[in-house]
C-alpha cells in the first residue's frame, strides 16, 4: 500500500514537471524584422542603413517585429562587433559584451500593438572600437543570432554634417522666408494692380501725386508678362523651400505642410493683399527697384517667357480679359440715368438707405423769385446768371412757393416789355411736386423717372409747440442730386462757379459794369462795332459766356482781360464763328476744328452742338458739347508744348503774361483732334487777337496810358471808339 502511494506520488511529480516544461516551451521568442533611428539629434544620423554616432553618445532606436513584449525574459537585444571574419559574432559572448553600442535601458512596448517598442542605445569606448561595423543580436531560442541588414558605425568624424542647421538657424531661415515671399507678393500686387489702360488715365486726369507715380511705373509696367513671370517664380521657390525648412524643424510631413500653409496664407497671401488694397498705389513707386532686382536674377527663364506670353495672347496676363468688355457695358449705360444697371447697381445701396433730407438744398441757399417780380433786364439778368433751368416762386415768403418758371418760358419774352411774373407762371401753369423728407432716394428716382419734374420740394409735418400740425418746407431735390448720390461725386456744368467741389462755395457774384442808365441804354454793351454781324447772338448767351470766360478759364480773368474789353472781344463778327456740319460728308476737312500734331494759334469755346475729341497714341475718343474750350496754350505758349484738350474745369498755370515769349509767333501743336458731329456757334480767339486784349485792357488800368502799339498782321478790331474812352489808341492793325 504504501509501495502504490509512493509510485503515485512520483508519477504526479513527472507530469507537473512535464507540464511546467511543456508551457514554458509553448511562449514563442521575439522576433525582430528591423529598427529605424528615432528621434536623431546631434550627430547621430543614419544613412544607407548604417547608424553613425560618435563615442559617447545616447539614442534611441525603433524595433520591429511580432511577439515584441515584456514577458521574454530581458535582455534578448544587444549587439556585436564583427572583425572581419565571415563567422556571426552575436555568437560569441565576448564580442556582445566588448561592443562599443551597449543596452542601457529595458525594452518599452507599443501599447496598442505588439509590433514594436524603444530601446535605449549608449556608445561606449571598447577594445573593439576600431572595429568598423557593429550589428543587432536577438535571443532566439535559447540562442543569439544577427537581424537585418542595418549596421552600426562609430563616427570618428566630430564635425557637422554638411547640411547640418541649428535649430535658432531654422527658426531665423523660416522668419527670413515668410518676410520675402510677402514682400514679393506685395510687389506683384502694387505693381501689377492697375492695367495699362488704368495707369494711362491716372497719368492723364489724375492728381500731381498719382501722375507722378504713374510716370514712375510705366517703364516697368509695359514689362507686365516679364514682371509676372519673375516675381511669381521666386514666390514659388520661396514656398517650397519654406516647406523643406519646416520638415527640417518638426520632423514630420503633416505638420510641416499644414503649418507652411497656414503661414503662407496668413503672412504672404492675406495681409499683402490688406496692405495693397487700401495703399498698393502709394507703395508701387518705392518698391520698383526690388522688381528690377527679381527680373534680373530670373531673366533666363522669365524673360522668354514673358516674350513667348506677350506674343501668344498680346496683352497682360495680370489683366483679366472680361474687363474691357465690363467698362465697355458701364460706358454704354451709365451714361443714362435711369438705366437698369444704375437701378440695379446702385438703388440697393445707398439709394435705399438715404433720404431726400439727406442731399437737398436748403431753401435759405435756394435761388427763388417773388411773384411780384417783373421780367425786365435786370431780373431776366438775375435769371441768367443763376444757372439754373427752373426757378421756384414765391408769395410773401419763401416758404409759401405757389409757381415754378421754367426759363424756356422767357424765350419770347422781351425784357423791354417788363412782363409781370404772374402773366408767364399762369400761362404755362407747370404743376409743383412736393415729397416728404422721409422719402427714400430709389423712390426720388423712380418718380423723376416718370418725367413729371425734376425738381421736387421737400416738405415735412411739424407737430412742434402749439397748435395744429402744418406742412413746413426744408428745401429743393433734383435729379442732379440723386445722380450726383449715385457717382460720389460733383456735376459741374457751365453754371456752376464752384471752388471746392466737395463744399459748395459760390464765386462772388459778376460785376457788370452797368452804369444807371435807361432800359435803352443798357443794351448799347451788346451794339457791334459797326456793322450787323453775320452771326447773331443773343443777349442772354453773350451774357454767360462773358461770365464762364472771366470765371472758368484764367487767361480771361478780370485781372488779365478787362471785363468792358472782354465784352467787345465777344462781339467781334471775327471772333463769333459758326461751323456747319454736312451730314453726306462727315470727315470733311471743313469739320476739324483742330488736328493732331497740325500747328494752331487760336482758342475755341464751344457754344452750341456737340463734338467728338479723340487724344493719345491709343486713339481714346469721347464727346463734348456746349461750354468746353480747348487751346488755351496756343494763347501763348511755343509749340514745344503739348497740351491735351482743356476741360471745363479750373486750372492754375504759372502766369504766362510775364514771360518773355508771350509774344512769340510760334504755333501750338495739340496732341488731340477736335471734330465737329453737329452744327456749332463758337468763340475763335487768335492769339494777336488775345494779345491786343490784353494790351487794350493794361492801357485801360493804366492811370496815364501810353502809346500802344498794336501787333503787326492783326485782323482785329478790339475796341470800339464809341463805347471806350481809349478811343486814342485803339487802331485796327494791318
Amino acid at each position: 500500500m504504501v509501495a502504490s502511494l509512493a509510485g503515485l506520488r512520483f508519477l504526479l511529480m513527472i507530469l507537473l514537471f512535464c507540464g511546467i516544461r511543456y508551457g514554458a516551451c509553448s511562449q514563442e521568442a521575439p522576433q525582430v524584422l528591423g529598427l529605424r533611428l528615432e528621434d536623431p539629434a546631434g550627430l547621430v544620423c543614419m544613412k544607407d542603413r548604417i547608424i553613425s554616432a560618435p563615442e559617447g553618445a545616447t539614442f534611441k532606436l525603433r524595433l520591429f517585429g511580432s511577439d515584441l513584449n515584456e514577458s521574454w525574459p530581458w535582455p534578448w537585444v544587444a549587439f556585436a562587433g564583427a572583425a572581419g571574419d565571415a563567422s556571426d559574432p552575436c555568437g560569441q559572448e565576448s564580442r556582445r559584451e566588448e561592443s562599443a553600442f551597449q543596452v542601457t535601458g529595458p525594452f518599452s512596448p507599443d501599447e496598442e500593438h505588439g509590433y514594436g517598442g524603444l530601446i535605449t542605445v549608449e556608445v561606449r569606448g571598447s577594445a573593439d572600437s576600431e572595429q568598423t561595423e557593429h550589428r543587432l543580436c536577438v535571443l532566439s531560442g535559447g540562442r543569439w543570432g544577427s537581424v537585418g541588414p542595418d549596421r552600426l558605425r562609430i563616427s570618428s568624424d566630430r564635425a557637422l554634417p554638411a547640411d547640418y542647421i541649428p535649430p535658432w538657424g531654422l527658426a531665423v531661415l523660416i522668419v527670413l522666408l515668410l518676410l520675402v515671399c510677402g514682400l514679393l507678393r506685395t510687389v506683384n500686387l502694387s505693381l501689377l494692380w492697375l492695367d495699362p489702360v488704368e495707369l494711362y488715365v491716372l497719368h492723364s486726369c489724375g492728381s500731381e501725386e498719382e501722375k507722378r507715380a504713374a510716370k514712375r511705373l510705366e517703364p516697368i509696367r509695359r514689362r507686365g508678362n516679364f514682371l509676372t513671370c519673375s516675381l511669381l517664380f521666386l514666390c514659388a521657390v520661396g514656398h517650397s523651400v519654406l516647406g523643406v525648412l519646416l520638415y527640417r524643424a518638426l520632423g514630420s510631413i503633416v505638420s510641416a505642410v499644414f503649418t507652411s500653409g497656414l503661414l503662407i496664407f496668413f503672412l504672404a497671401e492675406l495681409a499683402p493683399h490688406i496692405v495693397c488694397s487700401g495703399y498698393g498705389f502709394q507703395l508701387a513707386p518705392a518698391l520698383t527697384w526690388l522688381a528690377q532686382v527679381c527680373m534680373v536674377l530670373t531673366c533666363p527663364l522669365s524673360c522668354p517667357l514673358g516674350l513667348i506670353l506677350d506674343l501668344a495672347l498680346r496683352r497682360d496676363i495680370s489683366t483679366c480679359g472680361i474687363r474691357e468688355r465690363a467698362m465697355e457695358m458701364i460706358r454704354t449705360n451709365v451714361n443714362d440715368p435711369y438705366s437698369e444697371f444704375v437701378k440695379e447697381e446702385f438703388s440697393r445701396g445707398t439709394l435705399r438707405i438715404k433720404t431726400v433730407e439727406d442731399i437737398l438744398t436748403p431753401l435759405k441757399d435756394c435761388f427763388m423769385l417773388p411773384s411780384s417780380a417783373v421780367l425786365d433786364f435786370s431780373t431776366m439778368s438775375e435769371i441768367m446768371q443763376c444757372g439754373y433751368t427752373r426757378v421756384p416762386i414765391y408769395e410773401e415768403e419763401r416758404s409759401n412757393i405757389v409757381e415754378i418758371l421754367y426759363v424756356k418760358d422767357l424765350a419770347l419774352v422781351d425784357p423791354d416789355d417788363c412782363t409781370p411774373m404772374t402773366t408767364i407762371t399762369k400761362f404755362y401753369n407747370h404743376p409743383l411736386h412736393f415729397v416728404f423728407n422721409d422719402t427714400k432716394l430709389d423712390a426720388m428716382l423712380e418718380e423723376f423717372k416718370k418725367g413729371n419734374s425734376h425738381m421736387a420740394i421737400v416738405q415735412k409735418v411739424n407737430n412742434e409747440g402749439e397748435g395744429d400740425p402744418f406742412y413746413e418746407v426744408l428745401g429743393l431735390v433734383t435729379l442732379e442730386d440723386v445722380i450726383e448720390e449715385i457717382i460720389k461725386s460733383e456735376i459741374l456744368d457751365e453754371s456752376d462757379g464752384y471752388l471746392d467741389r466737395k463744399v459748395k462755395r459760390p464765386l462772388p457774384q459778376l460785376e457788370i459794369p452797368l452804369e444807371p442808365r435807361s432800359a435803352h441804354e443798357e443794351f448799347s454793351l451788346f451794339k457791334p462795332p459797326e456793322g450787323e454781324p453775320k452771326i447773331r447772338t443773343s443777349p442772354q448767351l453773350l451774357l454767360a459766356t462773358h461770365r464762364f470766360l472771366s470765371r472758368e478759364v484764367e487767361h480771361f480773368s478780370p485781372g488779365r482781360v478787362s471785363e468792358k474789353v472782354l465784352f467787345h472781344l465777344l462781339r467781334h463778327p471775327s471772333v463769333n464763328q459758326e461751323v456747319h456740319f454736312d451730314p453726306s460728308n462727315r470727315l470733311s476737312p471743313g469739320h476739324y476744328l483742330y488736328t493732331r500734331n497740325h500747328p494752331v494759334d487760336y482758342f475755341i469755346l464751344l457754344l452750341q452742338g456737340r463734338v467728338e475729341v479723340e487724344i493719345g497714341k491709343e486713339g481714346l475718343k469721347f464727346e463734348n458739347g456746349a461750354f468746353t474750350y480747348y487751346g488755351v496754350s496756343a494763347l501763348t505758349l511755343p509749340s514745344s508744348v503739348h497740351q491735351s484738350p482743356v476741360s471745363t474745369q479750373r486750372h492754375s498755370p504759372r502766369d504766362p503774361f510775364e514771360s518773355a515769349d508771350a509774344t512769340s509767333p510760334s504755333s501750338y501743336c495739340p496732341d488731340y483732334t477736335v471734330r465737329a458731329l453737329t452744327d456749332l456757334q463758337l468763340i475763335r480767339v487768335t492769339r494777336l487777337q488775345y494779345l491786343n486784349a490784353l494790351m487794350a485792357s493794361r492801357v485801360g488800368q493804366s492811370p496815364d496810358p501810353p502809346e500802344i502799339k498794336i501787333l503787326p498782321n492783326s485782323q482785329t478790331k478790339l475796341l470800339n471808339d464809341r463805347n471806350t474812352t481809349q478811343g486814342s489808341f485803339a487802331q485796327n492793325a494791318v
